[in-house]
């Protein structure tokens, strides 16, 4: 148990890293692919700045006066614009070449020519005028740089030519004259030999050589390219897809940046694409593919293709007709989901109805509550002012009685010792007099004005500012109220009728209802509110 246990540990620490590399791996991939789809996408953009070089070349060509040594050299680099973008114009200008430099009686520049028109046919499918034209070069002849391209020729011929049983022998004859050839330090030495080792299946040792090169390289070059393509040729016989992927789309980002239609990445990295069961990627990427082998006239990239396409078209139709019926089922079934949410809706909008319409009811009773609940605190202040005030009147009322007692005791007494006395002037004096009644009198109304103005402070101020600016009360020193004001302030107290008002202050009816009348008519607001809002002066204070 415990060799399993620590067999289980082992695989799953080792596997950490796996998991991590494949995870970075595939982010690569996928921002590689990206930058693919979007240059792909912007490929008119680099066509037509080929384009432009390729017209500011021919303009060179129709300037008159040109020996045909200037001819020559425009004529080769028109070559080399056209010789992976249109193929059959680059062989137009080598053909050119050839009648140049037999008219020099240049012998090195007359091979130099004809070995590219050989590389043309190659790529153009015409294998025995390539093969004829290169038998016709004596190699033995030729200069270092010149023999390089005759040997690189003949590879290339024989990676292509259907002869059968000698192409892969040739292919590697030619290829190991071609390393002879070669310096070991070179970078065209290294990349063939890697070819070499790859071919033996020695990919790692390819890989070893391949990748410090790719590194180095700045930029979308032609040769970044190569040397990408190289790599993903590798992983493809090492059977890693995406790697292979990786380094095609790299491949195949320099070719369309570089305008090379004759090319063989992007088809590969479609290939790969639909054996990993991306076919959408691989359709659009052989398509392209295609379109670009169409518009090059190479004959064989375009039998490459044509081998694939039909294939991986099928799958992406079929792709296609999967997605249509999924999408078809996906509209029944967003159908019948809208049907039961128009049925959930409309049940919603009801329910929203009723609980709008009980939210409303619920609004009115909470009003009608708020508003009871207001009248209920009124009412509870009007009880509270009057338990206040008949509390305060009631000890005011009981301290006077037992003031106007003793008063009453002491006059008594007086009246007694006068009598006992025999002073019966003094006395009958005394029991006319009205002195008595007229400073209880006037005791008692200050005392009310005390105990009123404890109640309503604010009591003089509030009922001015009822009045006219011009008719207002301006009462005299030590004076709390006066006549009027006193009036008015029985009726504050809730006493209205005013012969109960004239009793209390010793006047008549007639008096008072003068007095009332005279201070509505200086009232700041109509007559019939003026006692409703003295009524409603002041808050209890004590």
């Amino acid at each position: 148990m415990r060799k399993y246990t620590f067999l289980l540990i082992t695989v799953l620490c080792g596997s950490t890293p796996l998991l991590a590399v494949a995870d970075r791996l595939g982010a690569e991939l996928d921002s590689v692919l990206r930058v693919l789809d979007a240059t792909l996408n912007e490929k008119e953009v680099y066509v037509a700045q080929k384009e432009q070089r390729i017209a500011e070349l021919k303009r060179l060509l129709s300037l008159p006066g040109m020996t045909p040594e200037q001819r020559y050299d425009a004529n080769t680099r028109l070559f080399e614009e056209y010789k992976q973008y249109l193929p059959d114009s680059a062989t137009a200008f080598m053909q050119e070449n050839v009648k140049l430099a037999g008219q020099m009686g240049d012998a090195e520049r007359t091979e130099k020519a004809r070995i590219h028109l050989a590389s043309l046919y190659a790529v153009g499918g015409m294998y025995i005028e390539a093969a004829d034209l290169l038998k016709s070069i004596p190699a033995a002849d030729l200069p270092l740089p010149l023999r390089v391209s005759y040997y690189d020729t003949y590879k290339q011929l024989f990676s292509v030519y259907p002869e059968s049983g000698n192409s892969v022998r040739s292919y590697g004859l030619y290829r190991d004259s071609l390393l002879g050839c070669l310096d070991p330090a070179s970078d065209n030495y290294k990349i063939v030999y890697a070819e070499k080792l790859t071919g033996s299946g020695r990919w790692q040792e390819a890989r070893d050589v391949l990748l410090p090169m790719f590194e180095q390289q700045q930029g979308d070059t032609h040769w970044r390219a190569v040397l990408a393509f190289s790599i993903g040729e590798t992983y493809r016989m090492e059977g890693d897809y995406d790697r292979q992927k990786k380094y095609y789309a790299l491949a195949a980002i320099g070719d369309v940046k570089n305008v090379i239609k004759e090319n063989v990445a992007l088809r590969l990295l479609g290939m790969a694409c639909y054996e990993t069961g991306n076919v959408e990627r691989a359709y659009r990427y052989v398509q392209q593919s295609l379109e670009d082998a169409v518009f090059s006239n190479a004959r064989l990239r375009t039998m490459e293709v044509s081998e694939v396409f039909p294939v991986i078209e099928q799958s992406y139709q079929q792709q296609l007709s999967a997605q249509s019926e999924r999408r078809f089922f996906l509209l029944i079934c967003v159908g019948v989901l809208s049907v039961f949410l128009v049925v959930a809706v409309v049940y919603v909008y009801v329910q929203l109805r009723r609980i709008t319409r009980f939210q409303r009811s619920l609004a009115a009773a909470n009003k009608q509550l708020h508003d009871l609940n207001r009248n209920l605190q009124d009412t509870n202040k009007a009880l509270s002012e009057a338990n206040l005030l008949k509390e305060t009147y009631i000890s005011q009322f009981l301290d006077l009685c037992s003031l106007y007692i003793d008063k009453l005791e002491k006059y008594q007494h007086t009246l007694n010792k006068k009598a006992m006395e025999r002073k019966l002037d003094e006395l009958y004096k005394m029991l006319k007099s009205n002195d008595m009644i007229e400073n209880e009198v006037k005791e008692l109304y200050d005392v009310f004005d005390h105990i009123f103005l404890r109640l309503y402070p604010n009591f003089v101020a509030e009922f001015n500012s009822l009045l006219q600016p011009d008719e207002r009360f301006e009462l005299k020193p030590n004076e709390l109220l006066n006549t009027e004001l006193r009036i008015y302030a029985l009726i504050r107290l809730g006493i209205t009728d005013s012969s109960k008002i004239a009793a209390f202050l010793r006047y008549s009816a007639t008096t008072i209802y003068n007095y009332r009348t005279r201070v509505r008519n200086k009232a700041a607001m109509p007559r019939e509110e003026f006692e409703r809002r003295v009524r409603e002066i002041g808050n209890i204070s004590l």
